[in-house]
């Protein structure tokens, strides 16, 4: 069972009892409570479900709604959280399924990356070597979790590490998959951004076996002035149906897997 199967799961179990226990959950599932607890408060963000002291509760029936309505409103919201309103949602989710336990992955900075490891944050056995703060004090809830926190300066803007130091230890690392988002994306050129310094990016490519694009279709066909990987280097593009599809049969025709979320 999966991140997003087991947290599917939990909602279902909560929706047909009325509440559930964290200790319960963690039975039935086969999972520790420290992944439950992350588990509910990731589907309360979601408004699935309400927590409280130990465990969680099915969502008050709305105002004027019989009990047959609320169950079908609870379905509802069950299928919403499976669609995710918002794209990136979407692709850090299909993002996370590519994991497996005993990985070892590198996270860049940015909004996709950071919303990927609060995925992350719910698995075990797994390695974790990122620039990004945010992300950092996200997986650093998870004592199951292996975080490396590169070093380095700095940037105010992104909350995120770069600089030689940063650089200097991704030296001697081997990683499974590293996820990287995006500024712009170009069938011709790769990755770009309009801002400087993004050499990390190239040392974080060159540590992992795959590279795996995190991109919403805004981004396609933006060309910034800095390269910060090219197409050579792009394995895996994660996307949402919004996609370009003339980009998406390049890309394929290019070798290129795009996975539309």
């Amino acid at each position: 069972m999966n991140t997003f199967e087991r947290r599917k799961k939990i909602v279902e179990m909560v929706n047909e009892t009325g509440s559930q226990l964290v200790n319960d959950i963690a039975a039935q599932l086969g999972v520790t409570e420290v992944t439950v607890r992350a588990d509910l408060r990731l589907l309360e963000e979601q408004q699935l479900l309400a927590r409280f002291h130990g465990g969680a509760a099915r969502i008050a029936v709305s105002p004027g709604h019989t009990p047959a309505e609320a169950q079908t409103e609870e379905v509802s919201l069950t299928d919403r959280y499976a669609l995710a309103a918002d794209p990136k949602r979407r692709i850090a989710i299909q993002a996370a399924a590519m994991v497996r336990e005993g990985d070892t992955l590198i996270l860049d900075s940015g909004s996709t990356t950071k919303l990927l490891a609060e995925e992350l944050a719910v698995m075990r056995n797994i390695t974790v070597i990122t620039n990004s703060l945010p992300a950092a004090g996200v997986l650093a809830t998870n004592a199951d979790i292996t975080l490396v926190v590169c070093g380095g300066t700095l940037r105010h803007k992104t909350v995120s590490l770069h600089g030689s130091i940063a650089e200097f230890a991704l030296k001697g690392v081997s990683a499974d998959i590293m996820f990287v988002g995006v500024d712009g994306l170009d069938c011709e050129t790769g990755i770009t951004t309009f801002n400087e310094g993004y050499a990390i990016s190239g040392a974080m490519a060159a540590a992992a076996q795959k590279v795996v694009v995190l991109t919403d279709a805004s981004k396609f066909s933006r060309k910034g002035f800095n390269v910060v990987l090219p197409i050579e280097k792009i394995d895996v593009i994660i996307t949402d149906s919004e996609a370009p599809a003339v980009d998406v049969s390049r890309l394929r025709k290019m070798g290129k897997t795009v996975i539309i979320a």
